[in-house]
């Protein structure tokens, strides 16, 4: 039996968070996590707290019992963190971790610090629904759990496009889609399909992207008036930056979005050279080898100029 069912055995109220602004990977281990733990313990209590995640995902088991409002005072058994690669991003939910009797962290982050009681960072996984599928007994995963964990697997992987995707990668999703799930919907529908506000702010981005450094770097930013323009959310701008990814020719794409007055969120990409992790963790941040993200202060202009420093020192 895995360190993390022993743990789940001892406790008789378990909560489960994931970070801020929740991706597929997040939202996918979380109720992955939730929905095993309630198949197999049902006499626990077992509560997911999360951001509002994007509808594109309610076809999850469990979607609407995801809770948005933290309770002071309420103490847990215990807490399991996961697909957050620093304590911070936990957002309004970290009390929930800091008072919880025991907790336990899963991630595949690399610049994950360990915050928990105890971690497990499985830096050579796709995903974290590769690195929980690996502590779930297989035979024990229900059609429900499987939904969960490739929808988290083909998020973080790009549909199997990324280099984090490994043979086992596969070899994982071959045995969740043999669980019977529409693996086909689910690509269509949560990774492929957009609004019309998701394509007309995507045409934007890409309409005012700038290439740069000899067309090896790429960039594109949302300020919030755009958002407003287009009543757009921050949930529609996924996927802009993997689009800039692919622009002919170029090595690293910056993509920025306002979060409040002077203040993006960055997210970059990079093709073979640039460890855009490294960057990001300069900044404060952090990521993948090739997918990584990080927050800054300034204007659009001040915001890239000190992102090009590092990211050029790697450009070959």
């Amino acid at each position: 039996m895995s360190r993390l069912m022993e743990m789940v055995q001892d406790a008789g109220t378990i909560a489960i968070l994931g970070h801020i602004r929740p991706d597929g990977d997040c939202v996918g281990s979380c109720l992955a996590m939730c929905n095993y733990l309630l198949e197999q313990y049902p006499e626990k209590a077992v509560q997911i707290y999360l951001e509002k995640p994007a509808d594109k995902f309610r076809y999850l088991k469990h979607f609407d019992s995801i809770s948005q409002d933290a309770q002071a005072g309420q103490v847990y058994d215990l807490c399991i963190c996961l697909d957050s690669g620093d304590k911070s991003r936990l957002g309004d939910f970290v009390g929930y971790l800091e008072q919880a009797k025991h907790s336990i962290c899963l991630d595949h982050h690399v610049t994950n610090p360990g915050y928990a009681q105890e971690n497990v960072i499985l830096a050579d996984a796709s995903s974290t629904c590769e690195t929980l599928y690996r502590f779930l007994e297989e035979e024990k995963i229900s059609a429900a759990v499987a939904e969960c964990l490739y929808t988290g697997i083909i998020h973080d992987t790009n549909v199997f496009k990324n280099s984090n995707t490994s043979a086992y990668t596969m070899e994982i999703a071959g045995k969740l889609m043999a669980k019977g799930i529409d693996f086909g919907k689910i690509i269509d529908d949560t990774f492929f399909r957009k609004s019309y506000v998701q394509n007309q702010i995507l045409g934007r981005a890409l309409l005012e992207s700038i290439s740069f450094m000899d067309g090896k770097c790429i960039f594109a930013a949302v300020r919030q008036k755009d958002l407003d323009f287009y009543g757009a959310e921050h949930s529609d701008l996924e996927g802009i930056v993997d689009q800039l990814r692919v622009t002919g020719g170029g090595e690293c794409a910056i993509f920025l979005h306002e979060t409040e007055n002077h203040v993006f969120k960055v997210s970059m990409r990079s093709n073979s050279d640039v460890d855009v992790s490294k960057v990001a963790a300069y900044f404060g941040g952090g990521g993948h080898v090739r997918a990584a993200g990080c927050t800054m202060n300034g204007s659009v202009h001040d915001v890239i100029n000190n992102l090009s420093i590092h990211i050029a020192e790697q450009i070959r």
